[in-house]
């Protein structure tokens, strides 16, 4: 029979400090998570784990795992502070073995608990803890990292992947879990794509610890812990310093505004209402079934704005996309009648509030450079100001009104899109007032909404070349960008976590074709400042024809702050050839064309010249002109 290690006790000093106590007390300590959860040390003059779990309603507390056989009755961790925190030293415990809490609550049954601060976790199906010992890692990308403090909205060229690890490519023959790729070749392979096409930064979904891939990510159990589908914690650091190592930036999708309610997590973690709210209409999201964090407990606020900075300092990644910003912002988000008002009678959650105030200012006192980016689909005003100009603090924010407005005019047959032209230069009105990011994210192409290619009307052939403009407007648009994966080829099928991409359809040249486009747009976007440098300043933008509604074309101009390279942009969005089309220009001089949607290279029969000397004769209210053959459903790039 395999031998039972009990906890020694404790005689000595404990691990948990009375300045940590006090800290986390207040919400203040920012490194919690070097001391709550399982840290591998020596006590005594013995090796082990040091075990800290905050359950301020427990009775008692054991440890059981593999290093005590699962033994329930084993002495149960020390109480060291009124406040309900719990240590134990383990001696034999190693790195790699599964544990778990089992915690006697004050009516008397028990629970079995995953750690809330463990940095890994067993592959689910299974619900256990694994102890990791976070032993330094050997980090090459110092010369990124300092790059990044230099970086702001104002300066940097921002082209966002979004990637899902499990379903962006799969490999039947590697025996692992539905064919996933580990965390290693997942790095080269993405570096490899993610180089070619000249995006800037990849944004990994799914990477937080979560029992059922159908939730995508979104329901985290493991806060504190990469997921075990792709290999170790270890191994999702080979990923973030390779991909750096490459130039390439890492955000994550973090998600602080609800968890699910299974049973080895943080919901009703002692036997009372810990991490959320007892009363259910401030403490559930009726609609996604979830529980909602209780922002105004010091010790959660710290649980949350500890794990962001986790990420930045611990995994060097570069930035997080905060998930369902709404729903923490109003007290009425998804409750129909069923709310409680804050102290003033408000919808405005006062406690979230404080909370993205003091995680954005904490962040970008510590961090300079990291991006919090928030999905946010209100009009609540300043999201990217500054905490100190009453705002959120926040670096980006998703442009959702844009994303809606452009995706339904993109679903509309040609001949109606004259009727619904605002939808295309609305966002124009109010894109200045934030640091926006334009984004056709994994939520535009799931639950029948159509893949990107499907949402458009008429043949294929039509389809190809109308997202090809769709995708310069975007381009040219003011605002930084993201798309999802397969959006780039015309992914057909809707998205699944499920299943890989078709990566076969690039056998068919249009789709190849397609991509190509994708790509030339996307080093355009980084290699011209015009697009990019300080893209919230409205002397950036012009357009040279918004009102042309009768034609649905478009025309504008990108200013690059020096006043050289400045790019001319026009978007048709019929399928009308207009052969002598003309364009009023803001200057004299010669206009090289860079960009043709409907050339010979991208599978269409345009011939624009590359050259193009502007005319003196007026054409949009401007005194120069170019003219040359536009397609139907083409869109050009011009440089002067």
């Amino acid at each position: 029979m395999k031998k039972i290690i009990t906890a020694e006790k404790q005689n000595n000093e404990h691990f948990v400090t009375d300045l940590d106590l006090y800290l986390f007390g207040k919400g203040r300590h920012y490194e919690i998570y070097d001391k709550l959860g399982a840290h591998v040390g020596v006590k005594n003059g013995q090796k082990g784990v040091h075990f800290a779990l905050w359950a301020p309603n427990a009775k008692s507390v054991r440890v059981i795992g593999e290093f005590n056989n699962w033994n329930t009755e084993c002495e149960p961790m020390e109480k060291i502070s009124d406040m309900g925190l719990f240590e134990t030293f383990i001696p034999g415990a190693v790195p790699e073995q599964l544990y778990k809490y089992y915690i006697e609550t004050p009516f008397g049954y028990y629970l079995y608990k995953a750690d809330p601060y463990a940095f890994w976790a067993q592959l689910r199906p299974g619900t256990a803890s694994k102890i990791y010992e976070n032993k330094e890692y050997n980090w090459e990308d110092a010369e990124w990292l300092q790059k990044r403090k230099e970086s702001t909205p104002d300066n940097t060229a921002l082209s966002i992947y979004e990637v899902h690890p499990g379903s962006w490519r799969k490999d039947g023959s590697t025996g692992r879990d539905q064919g996933f790729y580990d965390y290693i070749r997942f790095a080269h392979e993405l570096v490899g794509y993610v180089k070619y096409m000249g995006y800037t930064h990849v944004e990994l979904i799914g990477i937080a610890e979560h029992p059922l891939d159908a939730s995508w990510g979104y329901q985290v159990t493991g806060y504190y812990a990469p997921t075990s589908r792709y290999g170790s914690p270890d191994e999702f650091k080979y990923l973030v310093n390779y991909l750096h190592k490459h130039g390439i930036g890492v955000i994550l999708d973090w998600v602080p505004a609800h968890f699910p309610k299974d049973e080895q997590g943080l919901a009703y973690f002692d036997g009372y209402a810990v991490y959320e709210h007892e009363d259910p209409r401030k403490g559930e999201h009726p609609d996604w079934g979830t529980k909602v964090f209780n922002y105004g407990r010091p010790q959660v606020a710290n649980f949350l704005i500890a794990n962001a900075l986790f990420w930045i300092e611990k995994y060097h990644l570069d930035g997080l996309r905060v998930d369902a910003v709404a729903s923490m912002l109003y007290l009425d988000f998804g409750r129909g009648d069923n709310w409680v008002a804050n102290e003033y009678g408000g919808r405005e959650n006062l406690e979230a509030i404080e909370l993205l105030k003091h995680l954005n200012s904490v962040m970008a006192e510590r961090n300079p450079g990291a991006m919090m980016i928030a999905e946010d689909s209100t009009a609540w005003p300043k999201v990217t100001a500054p905490a100190e100009d009453d705002g959120l603090g926040f670096t980006y924010k998703w442009n959702m009104g844009w994303m809606h407005d452009f995706t339904d005019y993109l679903k509309l047959d040609a001949v109606y899109r004259k009727y619904h032209h605002n939808d295309m230069t609305f966002a124009l009105t109010y894109t200045y007032s934030e640091n926006y990011i334009l984004v056709l994210s994994h939520d535009e192409v799931v639950h029948l909404k159509k893949s990107m290619f499907e949402k458009f009307p008429g043949d294929d052939q039509a389809r190809f070349s109308d997202l090809k403009t769709a995708y310069t407007f975007m381009m040219g648009h003011p605002g930084k960008k993201l798309l999802f994966m397969g959006s780039e080829f015309g992914q057909r099928r809707e998205w699944s976590e499920a299943r890989a991409l078709d990566w076969d359809i690039l056998g068919d040249e249009r789709n190849r074709k397609l991509q190509e486009y994708v790509k030339d747009l996307l080093h355009i976007y980084s290699e011209y400042p015009a697009v990019y440098m300080r893209d919230k300043n409205p002397l950036t933008f012009e357009w040279i024809n918004a009102d042309d509604a009768g034609r649905s074309i478009f025309s504008f101009v990108r200013w690059n702050p020096t006043g050289e390279e400045n790019l001319l942009f026009v978007c048709n969005f019929t399928p009308v050839d207009r052969p002598d089309y003309c364009v009023g220009v803001p200057r004299p001089g010669k206009y090289e064309l860079i960009l043709e949607s409907e050339g010979e290279r991208f599978g269409g029969s345009g011939k624009i010249e590359t050259i193009l000397e502007a005319t003196e004769e007026e054409c949009d209210r401007r005194p120069w002109r170019i003219t040359f053959p536009l397609k139907g459903f083409e869109s050009v790039i011009f440089r002067f």
